[in-house]
């Protein structure tokens, strides 16, 4: 199991945040911006785990790689009964086919989204990684894992994010489907365009978690 408790960055750290899609990528690049206590850069990777993989990748070796911090982000597909979409998740760690990788500052990042998203469910747990969408009975099966949610791009960003070098790493995913509310297509109904306000309103609880990540430990 891959672990996030590193030194904490410099007070020049970058953040980088990495996303699958470019509607994900509009939504964070023009929704509220906050005060970032350091450089921020939000990328687009494409979809699937080895899209992932080498679009961070680049992205680090552009950053020098040292001490970046890495949020992946986006949106996601629920698991857990009682979910809806524009409910928001924040990991515990993520998993899949090649391991576990925890997330740091999990409890900073459910204050700072609850006031960022007054009213907006947070939901807290394992993070599952697929290679494919995921429907029907394989959601049931993950959710018998103990993950409450899924995405194809979350495990790979924070994996290879950690194998280039020690850094904070988090993910946070929009619910944009759950078991009672599946959709065919982002953006065509209202759950769609509810989580693509929601991922437009979440950069400043980003920027408090980088911000945390940089104080001092006691």
């Amino acid at each position: 199991m891959q672990g996030a408790e590193d030194p904490p960055p410099g007070p020049a750290t970058p953040l980088l945040i990495a996303c699958a899609l470019g509607i994900e990528r509009l939504a964070l690049r023009t929704g509220r911006r906050g005060d970032a206590p350091g450089p921020v850069s939000v990328i687009s990777t494409g979809m699937g785990p080895r899209a992932a993989e080498n679009a961070v990748r680049a992205a680090l070796g552009r950053h020098g790689a040292g001490g970046t911090a890495v949020i992946a982000s986006g949106f996601c597909a629920g698991l857990a009964p009682g979910m809806h979409p524009g409910d928001l998740v924040v990991a515990e760690e993520t998993r899949d086919a090649s391991g576990t990788t925890a997330c740091a500052g999990t409890g900073v990042l459910v204050d700072a989204l609850t006031r960022a998203v007054p009213g907006r469910a947070v939901h807290t747990g394992p993070l599952a990684g697929s290679a494919h969408v995921v429907r029907g009975p394989e959601r049931a099966g993950l959710l018998a894992t103990g993950a409450i949610a899924v995405d194809m791009e979350s495990a790979a960003t924070l994996r290879t994010a950690l194998r280039t070098g020690p850094r904070p790493v988090a993910a946070v995913r929009v619910v944009v489907d759950a078991p009672e509310h599946e959709l065919v297509r982002i953006g065509t109904v209202r759950g769609g365009i509810s989580a693509f306000r929601v991922l437009r309103a979440v950069l400043p609880a980003f920027h408090e978690w980088h911000r945390s990540l940089l104080l001092p430990r006691r």
